[in-house]
Parts: C-alpha cells; structure tokens; sequence
C-alpha cells in the first residue's frame, strides 16, 4: 500500500516536541510528520537509530538516546528537550515494547515485567515529567500511545501487553483533569493493526488476518497514526483532552 504524500500547512509551526520511540516505526513516522508541519523535535530511541533520523530530518531534530523504562533516563531526556529549545509544547510517547506469548493468558514475572515496565510505568512518568515541564511555559499537549487491545479483548495480544495499555488509558484521562487549569492537554492514540518495520517478518496470513479486522479491510500506515498526532499536538485541538482515540480503520466498533 502507498502512502499518500500530504502538502505542509504548517500546522505546527514554532512548537517544540518531544518523540520517544522515534527510530522506527510510528514514532519515526511521527518525526516526519511534525517535521513536515514546522515542529522542532527531540527525537528519542533506545536503539541508535536516533542519529540517523536527526541526520535525515535535518537541523531541527535532535537525538538522544533513553530507555525510557528508568526514570532517570527520563528525566534526563525532558532537561535534554528543556537545554536544547527552551521549550516543550508536545510529548508523543510512543516507544513500547512486546513480547511473552502471543494470546497466553499465562505469563511469566519477567514477562509482566518486560511488557509493564515501559508500556505503563514508562508511558507514566513520561507524562508527569512533560506535564511539569509544559506548565511554566503555558502548557502543550501530551500523546500517549497505546492498542486497540488496550479498549477490547484482543486474543492474540498477551494479558500483561493489553493490561498496561488499559492503564494508560486511565493514566491519561487523571492527567487531563489534573492538568487541565494549567494548559496541559493529554489525549491517547489507540492504534489498530499498523504497518511498520516490527511486521517484516509476519506471514501473508497473518497479515491478512489482521488486515481484515478493520472495517476498511486493510492494516494502517504508520503515517496514518502519525497524522491524528500532529492535530492533537496542534492548536487546532484545543478543545480535545481526556480522549482516547482509535486510529483503527472501524476495528473496535465492531460489536463482534
């Protein structure tokens, strides 16, 4: 499938955001986007490929690398964003981890430790530390991303992966309220089956499996998720926070 090539508009001109997960995948495609829309970005991974996505997208990018599981890294990684513009006016936590075994109800401590450390505790201090430092400066907009199998059953996704995006479906929604008086704006992106750099490998079946879940009848692209990031991240969204969003082509208004 192509994507489709969108004109800029500038919808992001001036603003300054903070990207994990930004080597690959839909973080990497949301380096692109907000790059395209005027954005200077921090782009953050834990695999190296960082520098390389600051190399292509230019001067406005800077990398650093976290692991955004240890909340030192964290930390460390908003001052980086704080010393570098001055400023942050969007947090897109994207990077998450998988694992365990498909569909297994059973698990593991290192398991549940794997799939919990960064997809809830991460994505949760992640917000707190962009939250604090969004407030002296008027507030911004926070973007956690999590799964459709974080709204419904999914049967191919491990209990502890869909139970740590459910919190941070609750996570959010406390945020919003605490910090809604202050100018911080904190929504969820719930993505359904994406096309990106992790599906390589999955076979022509499962790929059709999973294409078909949606009511469109094909999987997302990772610039599709990207795109409903930037308009959060914007001020054209300045009435939306404590949302969770699917991004998932109809997949989760289906009743079965």
């Amino acid at each position: 499938m192509k994507q489709t090539a969108h004109a800029p508009i500038g919808m992001l001109n001036g603003k300054v955001a903070v990207i994990t997960g930004a080597g690959q995948g839909i973080g990497r495609a949301c380096a692109d986007v907000f790059v395209r829309e005027g954005a200077r970005v921090l782009a953050v991974d834990f695999s190296g490929n960082q520098d390389k996505v600051a190399r292509e997208l230019g001067p406005g990018v800077v990398p650093f690398h976290a692991d955004v599981s240890k909340e030192e890294e964290i930390k460390a990684m908003f001052a980086a964003a704080l010393d570098a513009f001055g400023r942050i006016d969007a947090s897109l936590h994207v990077a998450g981890t998988q694992g365990g075994r498909d569909g297994a109800i059973e698990f593991t401590m290192d398991e549940y430790e794997l799939m919990t450390a960064t997809n809830l505790r991460g994505v949760m201090f992640c917000s707190q530390y962009a939250a604090k430092a969004m407030v002296p400066t008027g507030g911004g907009s926070i973007v956690n991303f999590t799964s459709v199998a974080g709204i419904n059953g999914e049967q191919l996704a491990p209990l502890p992966y869909t139970a740590a995006k459910a919190g941070v479906h609750m996570v959010s929604k406390v945020l919003a309220i605490d910090y809604a008086r202050q100018g911080v704006r904190v929504n969820v992106i719930a993505p359904g089956f994406t096309l990106t750099e992790m599906m390589q490998d999955a076979t022509p079946e499962l790929l059709a499996h999973m294409g078909a879940k949606s009511a469109i009848g094909r999987p997302a692209l990772a610039s599709e998720q990207a795109e409903v990031a930037a308009f959060l991240a914007s001020d054209r969204a300045s009435y939306v926070t404590g949302t969770v969003i699917p991004v998932d082509g109809g997949w989760t208004a289906r009743v079965a």
